[in-house]
């Protein structure tokens, strides 16, 4: 996670720090930063209860805040901040039941509304969280099953489809794919594999009224399937 460009370790289990020699630790939560504060909710505790609890931190005085907790406990969710709000959206609560729904936080009310079928298609019991990504305070997501890229229609609640992803970013239900905002473009991560390693492929676009026509960037030779990576310096 980012904060003010130092990339920090959030967790409840263990202290918060922003030491990029440190070892490094992550809990299925969905978070997000804004200026100098992460904010972080659902998740698991150190005994796989799923959880409803929020929490705000601020890297400059190193300090958490306990935020109202949300109305459903989720794991494998994902967040953004978008309209000056916290969504946390799908995820997978009790007994594997996969979540549709998402929910925003209105930071000045302190309060949580569900928003059903928010995140509806987006993820799955075995699938890695919803990829999502805002842009110019627009949301869009990608769908790993069907291959599209979609943008969240606010007013009317539902998720328009834009085009392709490209072509070459296969993933394993979500897992080996990044989906993440860079200024003004979205960039796609991910490509294919064989049984002795596979391809990078980093791919961006500049969204706008038409279908995508994605940018490829850069390509490296990779031995490992799954990577993180976070977005510095747009």
């Amino acid at each position: 996670m980012m904060l003010e460009g130092k990339s920090c370790l959030v967790s409840r289990s263990l202290p918060s720090y922003c030491d990029p020699d440190s070892d490094w630790a992550f809990l299925l939560s969905g978070s997000t930063s804004v200026g100098e504060k992460a904010y972080v909710a659902g998740g698991t505790d150190a005994s796989g209860k799923i959880l409803s609890s929020a929490e705000m931190y601020d890297s400059v005085t190193h300090t958490w805040t306990p935020l109202p907790s949300m109305n459903r406990a989720r794991k494998m969710c994902s967040g953004v901040f978008l309209d000056g709000k916290f969504y946390v959206i799908g995820g997978v609560t009790n007994n594997n039941q996969v979540l549709t729904c998402g929910e925003e936080y209105d930071l000045n009310r302190g309060s949580w509304r569900v928003i059903e079928n928010m995140s509806e298609g987006l993820n799955g019991v075995t699938g890695a969280p919803p990829l999502i990504a805002v842009v110019n305070n627009q949301l869009y997501a990608a769908d790993y099953s069907e291959k599209d890229v979609k943008k969240y229609d606010k007013l009317n609640n539902k998720w328009i489809a834009l085009g392709k992803l490209p072509e070459r970013s296969v993933s394993m239900n979500g897992w080996g794919l990044a989906f993440r905002a860079c200024g003004d473009r979205l960039i796609v991560i991910g490509g294919p594999r064989t049984s002795i390693g596979g391809i990078i492929e980093l791919n961006s676009w500049v969204p706008d009224e038409q279908p995508p026509v994605w940018n490829l960037v850069a390509t490296r030779q990779s031995g490992n399937f799954v990577y993180n990576c976070a977005v510095m310096g747009c």
